[in-house]
Order: structure tokens, then C-alpha cells, then sequence
């Protein structure tokens, strides 16, 4: 795949970019370690100040930055902005925590003294240069919730993004460099994904964190397992959203549109599968159709506009031939189900009734504004249906009864259960899968400690 600029809303290749050569990658590998030999020493305060300033710089571009992300991979300008909005929130909230996150744990005073220490602690220490391997779908936040964390506990960062943002990716280099991170704490590599096998080999890389799709993740899991290297990995999801009979229908069909089609649906966390007690489906499925019916699908430059065409071709080539194999195998089409006409790699909000598991949209997961409905009777045919997909990223539960809360919250396979609302990721709360959709936790305390050295140290008495 080529490094270029490809405009989804008409299919015009803006600009293009040759990849990196092997001795470019390895001066910027050598720099990277370089830099962390030094880097890792600074303090806390000075880490935070450097990242408070990046975050104001980037605060001060969203307009700009929006448009590229527009331009690039097809998100309405307005939500491209609240993206840039959302990962300088995530800088500042890693400034004013990370040392506190990272802060020497003192063991119980009784277990220090069995042990037959004079004193000991956990020592949080950075593990070295860090390899990121980013999306396109959210090509600022996927990259920052990486980068803030890594940078503030103290790692150096190498970021090989998607190919069709390059743009992006050069500018977030660039953003690091103006806020004044010394040269070498995090750069961009521009190379295509089969130079990733040897950058992630060489010794001087220590780690690798990786959001995308399956085949992509298990490519650098066994890689990295044969190089004995830690990865975090989040990959793709399928999450349910199971809306039982004291729900507040309208708010969850309300909800529900946006938790389908934000980003064109094209989002890991996106709710997919609509899980509806029979008590209620009606009701829903007919708001739901509705709003679903309703967005605005166009230009994503204009700032009424609330679905966007798709990243590329193939991603809207994927998704009609899911479509198109589920109303082939029966399901019934509520609203959408075709392409739109004209140029760009536009598909309509989509709605599917009577999906079975014989169909390929049960299992794969569908990377567009795309919805499948299913009927149940109870809370129990709820939970099977919810777990019944490979993935286990997040999940959306609909429901007064505290019961049934704590049901979903045993037993849903998820890496998240979101009761009453969206499936959102926030700098406070851990984000991540189980199954197929990856290991590991970006995001709060639990995600600075990834890429860190877990260090005991313990003094004889």
C-alpha cells in the first residue's frame, strides 16, 4: 500500500510519500536510543511541562489538524476537531498524574520485616524505545493514548502510523519537536508494514504497541514473542448493545445511532450488535430505524454533516460484501443497504433485521455504519448471544434493574461493561479487550505501568 494522501470523499490522491530507507530507519533508531539514555533521567515536573505544552499547541491547531484528518481518512471535520480536543484533555490529565501513578510502593511493614529486609519498595523504572503501530480511524487519539503515557513515564517513542495518514503522522512528530521534547523522543517512521517485522527485531527497540486488526496484531505478537519483547495489543470488537424491558427506550435508540455511525462506524468500540428483549424491540427497532434514517451523510468538510464516506475503497468493498451476504442468507434491510451513488466511498447508515449466525456479519466484524438486530426473551438468551463472537473489547448494557446489572457485569466476556450509556474511552478508566480483540490495557494508572520496568528493591537489614 502506498504512502499517500487519498481524499475518501472523492477518491483524489492528494499527495504521495517515498518510505524510509533502511539507513534513515536506522539513524532514528539510533537516535531514539541515544535520547533515552538521557531522557529517562529527567523529572517528572519537567516531563509534565514538556506535555502540557504539546497539549496547548495542539489545542491551538485542532482547527487545522481537523481538516487534514478530514482530508485523509474521511471523518466529519467537526468530530476530526473533538478529536484533538480529547487527546490534549488526555495530555494534561497524564501531566498532573504520572507521578503520582508512577510513585514508589511501599510494602506492608510486616512483610518487609519477614522478609528480612530493612526496608523495601516497587520501583516503577521506563523500559526504553517504544514501538507504536497505529490506525487510521482515530489517527490522533490511537497515538496520543500511547505517547502521553509512554513519554511521561519516561520511554522514547516510534510511531509507525497507517499508511494513508501521513500527513497526520509527520505532524505529530512535529508537535512533539515545537513543544520541546528533545529530538529523539518520538518520531515518525515512514515505512510500509513489512519493514515493521525488522524494526520490531532490533535490540535496541524494547517493546511494541499495536491497535488494528487481527492478522496485523498477530504478526507482531509472534514476532515479538520469538524477540522475548512485552506488547499491548487492542484489536477489533464486535460489542453488543443489549437493551432489556426497564430501559429508557428512546434515550437508548437516541444513543444507540450515535454509538453505531460516529466515525462512519468505523471504531473498535462501536456498538454493532443490537440485543433487544422482545418486550421492547419493537419500540426500538422503530426509533432506531429512524435516526438511523435520518443522519446526514455528505460532504465531511461540512460542518452539518454526521456520517462521512468511508477511509478507502476496500473498507467500503468489505462492507457491502457483508451486506451483501446477509441479505443474501435472509436478513431482512430496515433501511440502507446500498451503496450511494456518486464519487467517494460513501455507504448509508444500515440497519439488518433477522441476522442469523450462519451469516458472515455474526462473526466478522463490520467496519462501517452498519447494525445488526436480534430478538430475545430474556436476560440469559441476552448474555449468550452478547459473548457469542470472538471478540470481547466493550459492551453496552440498557437496563433499570439492578439485577440484571449485575448479571451483564459477571458474565459478559468484555473488557468493559457500560451501563446506561456509549462505550467511551476517558485517560481516568483502563481501555481494552479480551479474546481476539487483544490483551493488555491502554489508559490510566494501569496503562503508564505497561511499558515500565515493575522493579523490587530491597534493603538487607
Amino acid at each position: 500500500m502506498p504512502i499517500a494522501t487519498v481524499n475518501p470523499a472523492d477518491g483524489e490522491t492528494l499527495r504521495t510519500y517515498e518510505a524510509m530507507g533502511e539507513e534513515e530507519i536506522e539513524r532514528r533508531i539510533q537516535l531514539a536510543e541515544a535520547t533515552f539514555r538521557t531522557y529517562r533521567t529527567t523529572a517528572f515536573d519537567e516531563r509534565a511541562r514538556l506535555m502540557r505544552r504539546a497539549a496547548d499547541i495542539l489545542e491551538a491547531d485542532q482547527d487545522e489538524i481537523g481538516r487534514v484528518i478530514t482530508t485523509e481518512m474521511g471523518k466529519p471535520v467537526k468530530q476530526a476537531r473533538a478529536e484533538a480536543a480529547k487527546c490534549a484533555k488526555t495530555m494534561r490529565w497524564y501531566a498532573d498524574h504520572a507521578a503520582s501513578l508512577l510513585a514508589d510502593e511501599e510494602p506492608a511493614e510486616s512483610d518487609v520485616k519477614d522478609s528480612g529486609a530493612s526496608r523495601a519498595l516497587v520501583r516503577y523504572r521506563p523500559l526504553g524505545p517504544v514501538l507504536a503501530v497505529m490506525p487510521w480511524n482515530f489517527p490522533l487519539w490511537q497515538v496520543i493514548r500511547f505517547a502521553a503515557p509512554a513519554l511521561m513515564a519516561g520511554n522514547v517513542g516510534l510511531l509507525k502510523h497507517a499508511s494513508n495518514v501521513p500527513q497526520t503522522a509527520l505532524y505529530l512528530e512535529d508537535l512533539f519537536h515545537r513543544a520541546g521534547f528533545p529530538e529523539g523522543c518520538f518520531q515518525t517512521l515512514l515505512i510500509g508494514s513489512a519493514d515493521v517485522d525488522a524494526v520490531l527485531r532490533d535490540e535496541r527497540v524494547r517493546a511494541a504497541t499495536l491497535t488494528g486488526s487481527e492478522p496485523a496484531g498477530r504478526a507482531v505478537a509472534a514476532t515479538a514473542g520469538e524477540m522475548i519483547k512485552k506488547t499491548v495489543l487492542e484489536l477489533g470488537g464486535s460489542d453488543p448493545f443489549v437493551v432489556m424491558p426497564s430501559a429508557d427506550v428512546d434515550r437508548a435508540a437516541e444513543v444507540a445511532v450515535t454509538a453505531r455511525t460516529q466515525n462512519a462506524g468505523q471504531s473498535c468500540i462501536a456498538a454493532k450488535r443490537f440485543i433487544v428483549h422482545t418486550d421492547v424491540y419493537d419500540a426500538f427497532v422503530e426509533r432506531f430505524t429512524e435516526g438511523m434514517r435520518a443522519l446526514r451523510v455528505g460532504d465531511p468538510m461540512e460542518e452539518e454533516t454526521e456520517v462521512g464516506p468511508l477511509s478507502s475503497e476496500q473498507g467500503l468493498n468489505d462492507v457491502m460484501e457483508l451486506v451483501d451476504d446477509a441479505k443474501r442468507s435472509g436478513a431482512t434491510v430496515l433501511c440502507g443497504g446500498e451503496r450511494l451513488e456518486g464519487p467517494g466511498w460513501y455507504y448509508p447508515p444500515t440497519v439488518l433485521a433477522d441476522v442469523t449466525r450462519e451469516m458472515r456479519i455474526h462473526r466478522e466484524e463490520a467496519f462501517g455504519p452498519v447494525a445488526t438486530l436480534y430478538r430475545v426473551t430474556d436476560l440469559d438468551e441476552a448474555v449468550l448471544i452478547a459473548n457469542d463472537t470472538d471478540f470481547g473489547l466493550s459492551s453496552n448494557v440498557w437496563t433499570r434493574d439492578d439485577a440484571d446489572v449485575d448479571r451483564f457485569v459477571r458474565d459478559l466476556e468484555a473488557g468493559g461493561v457500560y451501563v446506561n450509556g456509549m462505550t467511551a474511552s476517558h485517560p481516568a478508566f483502563p481501555f481494552g479487550g479480551v479474546k481476539r480483540s487483544g490483551y493488555g490495557r491502554e489508559l490510566s494508572g494501569h496503562g503508564i505501568r505497561e511499558f515500565c520496568n515493575i522493579t523490587t528493591v530491597w534493603h538487607g537489614a
